[in-house]
């Protein structure tokens, strides 16, 4: 058997096996309360991988991403989200389900009445963490990631649109997540900053994390080319690009 380089092999260990499906969906329905928004949604998504979910405002991308943080339960077909089965999913294993994922919103969703550490320190102590000196190194460490380190002491208002963007990817940072799903991050963003935003999620997709991001900005996908999963008549399928 070769030998693996050791940064391999730690790469391997911490993020799972290349290649491996950490989202599989099969013959799948996604609902909104009774009425049926997508149907027969068969797909895979796999480890390490970058992946576009685009289609126009009300064509269900939304809800497609809401089902899988259960936020809406999966009532038809079979799917498995970083080792959880969605159409079992007990409501008391929701928590550890959103443990495994960072979920990043299109309108930031920052307390307003606490500065980015506390922010943070919230979702830390929500999640079990208790020792006081962890949670400051995982607060600094996150917020390095993203460019935001000198900036903990601030309020949500005092920062911009692009900024208030970084912190609340840095939050879904904070529990290590398998995946990151974001749903419009930067639907609220100028043409500039969302650019930005997307050069700091590009940086964490090489770390060999896992990111689905829905958009409805196709000079982006252009921009930062990747795999692309389209809403659209009911279904969700992938996209091929052509090359130019």
């Amino acid at each position: 058997m070769p030998c693996l380089p050791l940064e391999l092999i730690t790469f391997i260990s911490t993020m799972g096996s290349i290649g491996e499906s950490i989202l599989s969906l099969r013959e799948v329905a996604v609902f909104q309360q009774e009425n049926l928004v997508l149907n027969d949604i068969s797909l895979d998504v796999k480890n390490g991988e970058f992946v576009y979910l685009i289609g126009k405002t009300g064509s269900g991308k939304s809800s497609f991403m809401k089902t899988l943080y259960a936020d809406l339960p999966l009532k038809s077909g079979h799917g498995s989200i970083v080792g959880f089965d969605l159409h079992t999913l007990k409501e008391n294993d929701i928590p550890f389900l959103r443990r495994k994922l960072g979920i990043v919103f299109q309108d930031f969703k920052l307390l307003p009445d606490r500065n980015v550490n506390k922010n943070l320190q919230f979702v830390l102590k929500a999640t079990g963490w208790k020792d006081a000196a962890a949670m400051d190194a995982k607060i600094e460490e996150v917020l390095e990631k993203v460019g935001m380190k000198t900036k903990g002491f601030k309020f949500p208002h005092e920062l911009s649109g692009g900024e208030q963007q970084r912190v609340a990817i840095a939050r879904a940072l904070l529990n290590d997540p398998e995946l990151i799903l974001a749903d419009e991050p930067t639907g609220n963003l100028d043409p500039q900053t969302s650019v930005e935003v997307m050069k700091v999620l590009q940086e964490i997709n090489k770390t060999g994390r896992t990111i689905l991001m829905a958009t409805h900005d196709y000079a982006l996908i252009l921009k930062f080319p990747s795999k692309t999963l389209k809403c659209d008549g009911n279904k969700v399928f992938e996209v091929i690009q052509k090359a130019v």
